[in-house]
């Protein structure tokens, strides 16, 4: 039986944070399950479709991810419904900075209340890359500046476009 993992989030945009730990769950699990959420409760720069595309370009095309291993999915449900739905019982989320740990803490302990047969396990991105989130790289690139450092050139191109 192949391990599948599911990595839910927004993905608005996606950075290298993101892709790092994609990359290292490429090397713990048979199927990664990129899930962007579609939720209401958000005002999304990309939409969901918008975001599904570029997540694609930037881990197929610009990065050369073997697609085989990686299926990008948009989801409005609860977390532990899209993980019976993939047969997965394992959710990553990210860890940044200790500020992000109270969050992550609650929704794995809900989440694991949803479905207590879920765990949640916590990655930590390559130093380099803890600082980068989805909104500071929104706000350089909405103020021209150089976001090169923080994501892959597709993406940059699709932010750019977006604030012309």
């Amino acid at each position: 039986m192949s391990k599948v993992v599911v990595y839910p989030g927004t993905f608005d945009p996606i950075t290298f944070g993101h892709i790092d730990l994609i990359k290292k769950s490429l090397k713990l699990f048979d199927k990664v399950i990129v899930a962007l959420s579609d939720g209401n409760n958000k005002n999304y720069l990309f939409s969901a479709d918008e975001r599904k595309e570029i997540v694609s370009n930037a881990l197929f095309t610009d990065l050369k991810i073997d697609e085989s291993k990686i299926e990008i999915v948009v989801f409005s449900s609860l977390t532990t419904d899209l993980c019976k739905k993939y047969n997965s019982n394992i959710i990553l989320r990210g860890l940044r900075a200790v500020s992000d740990f109270e969050y992550e803490f609650q929704l794995a302990g809900m989440n694991r209340k949803l479905n207590n047969n879920i765990e949640t396990i916590f990655l930590m991105s390559d130093v380099e890359n803890q600082i980068i989130s989805s909104r500071f790289v929104k706000e350089i690139a909405r103020l021209n500046g150089d976001i090169e450092k923080f994501t892959t050139k597709s993406t940059i191109k699709s932010l750019k476009k977006k604030y012309e």
